[in-house]
C-alpha cells in the first residue's frame, strides 16, 4: 500500500553500486561477462545510474582488474550513467581512453581511514586528487567526491560533524559536482544524519549536491535514508541485493539493499523508475552465481530466497 508523508521529495534517484561497491569484496573473481550482464539487467530494470567499475591498480582490487575489458561491453546502454571510480590520474587516464564521461574520486574524513585506504594524510589524499578533478573538469567530465567516514571510524570512534564538513567543502572546492557522505562502518543514526546535512546547507552546501551513502551494520540504513529524505536530500546510494563492504574496514557490513530502498521508496509514493519486480530478480539471478541467498530482505520476501 502507497501512503505517502509528508515533507519529502518527490522522487529519488538511486545511485546504484552494487556492479563496483557490491562485488569488489567478493573473494572468487567475477567472469567479467557476468559483471556486464548484471549491468544490463540493473539498467533494464530501470536504474538509471549505475556505477560500473574502478580503475584502480588491480593489485589493490583484483575483482575489479578487468576495467577495460568491462567497460567496453556496456556502450549499448543508452541514457545510463555509467560513473567509474579513479582513485590518482593514471585512474583517470585509463578511464578517459574509453570514453567515460563521469567519474568518483573516494576521499576520508578521517586520518586513519586515509592512511588505510589512500597510505596517505587526509591532505595529502585531497591534493593528489586536485588534478584529477581539474583535467576532468576540463574535459566537462561530472565529478562526485565520496566521503568515507562521515560518522564513525574504527580506529578513532565518533567523528565531528566540523571534520567532515571541512573535508567536504575541500572537494567542492576542488571542483566536485555532487560529494557522496558515507557511513562506512554503519554507526550512523537518525540525529547525526540530520546534524550533519544541517551544518552542510547551513554552511552553504545546496542539499542537491548532496548524496547519501549508508550500511546496515546496525540495521539503521533506511532509518537514516529517511532522515536524509525529510531534510530534502533526492540521490541515495544502494547496492542491489546488499552486497558489498569495504575492504579497509572490517566492521562495516553490506551496503544499504536497493530493493529495501525501493520498498520504502515506493511504500511513500516516492518515484524513483525502478521496476521493484526485475531488480529482486536480477539480485537473485546474481546471488546464484556468487553462491549464497542475497541478504537483501526484500529479495528474499520477493524471490523466496531459502537463507
Amino acid at each position: 500500500m502507497t501512503v505517502p508523508a509528508a515533507g519529502l521529495p518527490a522522487r529519488v534517484r538511486v545511485h546504484e553500486v552494487g556492479a563496483r561497491d557490491g562485488l569488489q569484496n567478493e573473494k572468487a573473481v567475477v567472469p567479467t561477462e557476468v559483471k556486464a550482464e548484471f549491468v544490463h539487467r540493473l539498467a533494464a530494470a530501470g536504474l538509471t545510474t549505475v556505477e560500473a567499475t574502478s580503475f584502480v591498480h588491480p593489485k589493490w582490487v583484483p575483482q575489479l582488474a578487468d576495467a577495460e575489458q568491462l567497460f567496453p561491453l556496456l556502450g549499448d546502454l543508452e541514457g545510463v550513467r555509467l560513473p567509474v571510480l579513479v582513485p590518482n590520474e593514471r585512474g583517470l587516464d585509463r578511464a578517459m581512453a574509453l570514453g567515460a564521461d563521469r567519474v568518483a574520486v573516494f576521499a576520508s574524513a578521517t586520518e586513519s581511514f586515509a592512511k588505510a585506504n589512500l597510505n596517505r594524510t587526509v591532505d595529502e589524499a585531497l591534493a593528489m586528487f586536485a588534478p584529477v578533478v581539474s583535467r576532468a573538469k576540463g574535459r566537462d567530465m561530472h565529478v562526485r567526491g565520496y566521503l568515507s567516514m562521515c560518522f564513525g571510524d574504527p580506529w578513532e570512534g565518533p567523528v565531528e560533524v566540523g571534520r567532515v564538513l571541512r573535508v567536504c567543502r575541500a572537494l567542492l572546492d576542488l571542483g566536485c559536482d555532487e560529494l557522496s557522505l558515507g557511513d562506512t562502518i554503519g554507526v550512523a543514526t537518525p540525529g547525526h544524519v540530520t546534524a550533519l546535512l544541517t551544518a552542510l546547507t547551513t554552511a552553504g552546501v545546496a542539499v542537491d549536491r548532496i548524496g547519501v551513502h549508508f550500511h546496515d551494520t546496525y540495521g539503521q540504513a533506511l532509518a537514516n535514508t529517511l532522515a536524509a529524505l525529510q531534510h530534502g536530500v533526492t540521490t541515495v546510494d544502494a547496492s542491489a541485493g546488499g552486497l558489498g563492504g569495504c575492504p579497509y574496514a572490517k566492521s562495516a557490513t553490506g551496503n544499504l539493499a536497493t530493493e529495501d530502498l525501493v520498498w520504502m521508496l515506493h511504500g511513500l509514493g516516492i518515484e524513483t523508475g525502478v521496476d521493484l519486480g526485475r531488480l529482486s530478480a536480477t539480485s537473485a539471478w546474481m546471488a546464484d552465481r556468487l553462491g549464497r541467498p542475497s541478504p537483501s530482505r526484500t529479495v528474499r520476501a520477493l524471490t523466496h530466497q531459502e537463507q
